[in-house]
């Protein structure tokens, strides 16, 4: 450091060493945070060819910078983000202008390494930690892991050598020249110690050896590492590979909870060490330090960050003003923790400032703390002191908030008899005691149940770690169970969901951070037996039991496209693996919190079927966007079409058009085309026809709603009701369709016709097709033939599907059900549309109701008495499908309301009328 500085640094006077204003004629602020430093290092570099002068030239050129860097900070002139920033950049730019010339050195000397396409490979440097994330302090070391595409030999040398040996040499090369201390000092410290394997791995591995360690053999901290890993060097395809591969290991797919246990293990590691050696004064890793700030970042990142991609940053500010954003954290506290980082990193500066030292340690002499104070804008240590205390307070109270242990908590009474339960320690009867006391009608056959699961996860093995942490989960388990309605039903389900995900220890790492989600689920389970066998399915459905607010507000259409563009933004566009992944995820999770609204009565039942309708439709529109991209890139888009953008629509009937679906309902799809030229063509150098193009396109569709993964299909879908059924196109364009409608259709397609609209695709094309529904339901009919056909494809149905016996009545298909009131509504609609327009608007059952009672085209009070034994016959079916009973009801429940049917059915298709 120039002498200036120093002597302004030791000066005892009673203001700061600069002004805090700065000068403004100073020709170094003039000169900015750096934005020049590649175009001024290559400057400094031209005309190097041989290690010796790099080394001196790059280490006068750091001085120059840092003096420069320094300066700027304490004078005032520069903020601690542009400071951080300056530095690191000096890096990177050191980093990338060495390696250049180091390569073109070393391939003279040994080869040039190529891939197996002949393109040379060049090596990734990989930054980690500080200079990772852009953060890096003035004498911080930088952490570097070294990779290279892929393995091979290079050749065309007198001796031969692997890629391997290429690059590890390439690598000691590198690092030697930025960190050797020779006569003018050193450029940058280098520690690659966080490299696979550590010291003992080798130097540089290919993408492969990388992708297997990580996925097999790595250490739980190697994931918080990874969080800052930035490629500062090297090919940018190559980079975005790497980063690629590594994203996996540091984000996983579900809420990752075992996070904040693995972190609290290591901070706790760190403070026995710091405690050993006596260092509780380090501002970094001790208490209240730079570390527990990071840590509480990296903790929602690791948790999170396989979910919400906007967590994947580097820089921990900026995952702070994402946890206040998405109230995560309360925002005073982020505010709190903000504060305390940027003067925790200024501090971390001045000490570093002095004498090029890197050291985090708070100084113990009377000139160290003066000079200190001094340089943080204080008068003296008395004045400074306290304030840096108050900012390790506020960030330690809040480490210990997000960190707090479970069992750290207060004990609960009773559980630790449950404990003890769990542990299979007691006699019998100790057991049966203890579940007595906590609330259990039938200790004794709840004693069973635990004692066959217990047996049940023994059988499979589990590693020391599962075990912990079922320990952990079974008292809180047995203590929520016991307080719900039906303890013993609440818990047998709940055990039942257990005993499918216990080998993944992560879930129970989530009961144990968030025991919220075991309040929600064993009341959800009490209720029906539903959302444990749709969790066990997918378990990452725990996810949404975290937050009850959420929990119980099911999401409206544009929520839920927002939140589907959040899922699907990391996956790759040819990812078609991933995408169905994520369509599930979002179908799944919406329609668990549907059901959980609607079993806790927080929304009415004819709200059900609109948000279940509303998920369908989202997700529908999102196939048909993602496979529609996916043909054009391989085909080009269709020429010659009716339509704005695709062409293509979505016909929803049944259920789907009638805004009525429930829960596990199919989907009854049609699709058409907006292309009438048979040999019109798509606009590429591959081109197909259009009718090829679509039917493609449609196929793929079906696939992706259909297929089934791990977690499920999609949707169930029935294409029977497009023209011809299961013998007719899977695609047809709408003029097609319209002539079909027009002169081929039986009076059952009409009928369904009534239930039909667009749900996805084309918005020209959708008018169009109304155009179409609207001209072929509104034409004249024969009365006593409509009557006639509705009734015998009514019988046919009857026969075919009716389950009803002599004690069971068939909700749906009995004399006097559902579909008897959705006949009659078909019925009419054909009947009186030509007279009647208004009777095409809708589609669902209850608004043509009301428009046929507004119509007064029903006898008396007939709509009204169709309308409540509809809702009503529903709302049964409803809760039949969430509690997984059959669609069947006691042959004496009802009764007045299918007569009443019954009766209507007789006058409005058993009469002239």
């Amino acid at each position: 450091m120039c002498g200036v500085v120093k002597s302004q640094l030791f000066d005892k006077s009673p203001n700061p060493p600069f002004p805090k204003g700065g000068f403004s004629s100073s020709p170094l602020r003039k000169r900015g945070a750096g934005g020049d430093l590649a175009q001024r290092l290559a400057v400094a570099l031209t005309g190097i060819t041989d290690d010796t002068a790099l080394q001196r030239a790059l280490r006068q050129f750091r001085r120059r910078e840092m003096v420069r860097i320094i300066w700027r900070d304490l004078a005032g002139w520069a903020e601690l983000p542009e400071t951080l920033e300056d530095l690191s950049e000096l890096a990177d730019v050191c980093i990338q202008q060495t390696l250049d010339l180091l390569h073109i050195w070393t391939c003279a000397e040994l080869g040039t390494p190529r891939a197996a396409d002949g393109r040379e490979l060049h090596l990734i440097v990989l930054a980690m930690g500080k200079l990772g994330a852009r953060e890096l302090n003035l004498s911080s070391d930088i952490d570097l892991i070294f990779a290279f595409a892929q393995s091979g030999e290079i050749r065309d040398v007198p001796r031969p050598l692997t890629h391997e040996q290429f690059f590890v040499r390439l690598a000691r090369r590198l690092v030697q020249t930025l960190a050797n201390q020779t006569a003018d000092g050193f450029v940058f410290r280098v520690d690659t110690r966080l490299r696979p394997f550590g010291e003992v791995g080798p130097l540089a591995m290919n993408f492969q050896a990388l992708e297997d360690y990580y996925q097999s053999q790595a250490r739980e901290w190697e994931r918080y590492a990874m969080i800052k890993a930035r490629p500062v060097a090297g090919d940018p395809a190559d980079s975005a590979q790497l980063m690629a591969l590594l994203r996996p290991f540091v984000y996983r797919r579900y809420l990752d909870f075992g996070a904040f246990e693995s972190l609290r293990d290591l901070k706790r590691m760190i403070a026995k060490e710091l405690y050993r050696r006596g260092m509780d004064a380090n501002i970094k890793l001790g208490p209240g330090g730079i570390r527990e700030i990071e840590f509480i970042g990296q903790a929602f990142q690791l948790v999170r960050g396989g979910r919400d991609p906007e967590l994947q940053v580097r820089p921990i500010r900026q995952v702070l003003a994402l946890l206040a954003a998405k109230q995560l954290m309360p925002a005073e506290a982020v505010a709190q923790l903000d504060a305390a980082y940027e003067f925790l990193r200024l501090v971390e500066n001045r000490l570093q400032a002095h004498r090029d030292k890197q050291t985090h340690i708070l100084p113990d002499d009377e000139i160290g703390r003066e000079r200190l104070a001094r340089s943080m804008g204080f008068a003296d240590w008395a004045t400074f002191a306290p304030v840096l205390d108050a900012h390790r307070r506020v960030v330690q109270q809040q480490f210990d908030e997000v960190f707090a242990a479970p069992d750290a908590a207060e004990a609960i009474d009773g559980e630790a008899n449950l404990q003890l339960l769990w542990s299979g320690t007691q006699e019998t009867a100790s057991d049966v005691t203890a579940l007595a006391q906590a609330g259990f009608a039938d200790p004794a056959a709840v004693q069973t149940c635990i004692a066959q699961f217990r047996d049940a996860t023994d059988r499979k093995g589990l590693s020391s770690k599962g075990r912990e942490r079922l320990a952990q989960v079974m008292p809180t388990v047995l203590r929520i169970s016991a307080a719900c309605e039906q303890p013993t039903l609440a818990l047998t389900r709940v055990l039942r969901l257990l005993e499918t995900i216990v080998q993944r220890t992560a879930y129970l790492a989530m009961l144990i951070e968030s025991p919220g989600i075991l309040a929600q689920l064993c009341r959800l389970a009490g209720m029906s037996p539903w959302f444990t066998e749709q969790i066990g399915r997918q378990p990452l459905l725990l996810d949404e039991l975290i937050d009850p607010r959420r929990l119980y507000a099911p999401l409206r259409r544009e929520d839920l496209e927002t939140e589907l563009d959040a899922l699907l933004l990391p996956v790759d566009a040819a990812d078609l693996e991933q995408q169905m992944e994520r369509l599930h995820q979002f179908v799944q999770g919406n329609v668990l919190r549907v059901a959980a609204a609607d079993v806790t009565e927080v929304i009415p039942l004819m709200i059900v079927s609109d948000y279940l309708t509303e998920i369908a439709e989202v997700a529908l529109a999102r196939v048909l966007q993602l496979t529609f991209e996916h043909l054009v890139r391989q085909h080009g888009r269709p020429t010659a079409i009716n339509g704005a953008n695709s062409g293509f629509l979505v016909l929803g009937y049944g259920k789907l058009g009638g805004i009525e679906l429930g829960y596990g309902s199919d989907l009854d799809l049609v699709f058409v085309h907006g292309s009438d030229d048979v040999m019109a063509m798509t606009d590429s150098a591959k081109p197909v026809s259009n009718v090829q193009f679509y039917a493609r396109l449609g196929q793929r569709m079906i696939h992706m709603l259909t297929t089934r993964t791990l977690s499920g299909a999609l949707y169930d879908v029935d294409m029977r009701l497009r023209p011809d059924g299961n013998k007719g196109m899977l695609v047809r364009s709408l003029t097609a369709f319209a002539a079909y409608q027009e002169t081929d259709a039986w009076t059952w397609e009409h009928q369904a016709l009534v239930r039909a609209r667009p749900v996805a695709g084309d918005p020209v094309l959708a008018q169009q097709f109304e155009a179409v529904r609207r001209a072929v339901l509104c034409r004249q009919r024969d009365p006593a033939q409509l009557q006639r056909e509705v009734r015998e494809m009514r019988e046919k149905m009857r026969v075919n599907l009716d389950k009803t016996t002599a004690h069971r009545f068939d909700l749906k298909q009995g004399v006097g059900g559902i579909a008897d009131i959705e006949f009659m509504v078909q019925y009419a609609v054909l009947r009186w549309a030509a007279e009647h327009s208004a009777l095409v608007e809708w589609t669902d059952n209850i608004r043509l109701l009301d428009t046929l009672a507004r119509l007064g085209l029903l006898p008396g009070h007939t709509a009204q008495m169709l309308t409540d034994a509809y809702k009503t016959l529903r709302a049964i079916y409803h809760r039949n499908a969430l509690t997984q009973q059959p669609q069947t009801i006691a042959a004496d429940q009802l009764l007045v309301e299918r007569e009443q049917v019954r009766m209507l059915w007789q006058v409005l298709l058993d009469s002239n009328h």
